[in-house]
């Protein structure tokens, strides 16, 4: 079992920046952001392997957020730069403790989660 908590989320105006954390109560194999605004499917905003910092990032992201670890805290985080509007979402910590399988983006392949922190990016 491993326990996920998010911090780090507010209110800020566009373009902006902003860094979310992730405390892990323990090691997890990958880990990954995710993010759901109402009224939306959850989408994949970044993810990493912990063993080596390989990372992937979805397209509406890319160049802005970057994701990282600090592996003596099992913390994860989100720097996110020049942040939008449509940046704002509930956003979601989620960790896999089993090597290999399954697509990075997909929710299903994450067996913890954290319960999230708002983010919301105003005009």
């Amino acid at each position: 079992q491993v326990q996920l908590v998010e911090s780090g989320g507010c209110s800020v105006q566009a373009g902006g920046s902003l860094r979310l954390s992730c405390a892990a109560s323990g090691y997890c194999t990958s880990m990954a952001w995710f993010r759901q605004a109402p009224g939306k499917k959850r989408e994949a905003v970044a993810y990493i392997y912990t063993r080596g910092d390989r990372t992937q990032y979805g397209e509406s992201v890319k160049g802005r957020f970057t994701i990282s670890q600090d592996t003596s805290k099992n913390t994860l985080y989100l720097q996110m730069n020049s942040l939008k509007p449509e940046d704002t979402a509930m956003y979601y910590c989620a960790a896999d403790l089993t090597p290999g399988g399954g697509r990075w983006f997909d929710p299903n392949k994450y067996n913890y989660w954290g319960q999230g922190t708002q983010v919301t990016v105003s005009s």
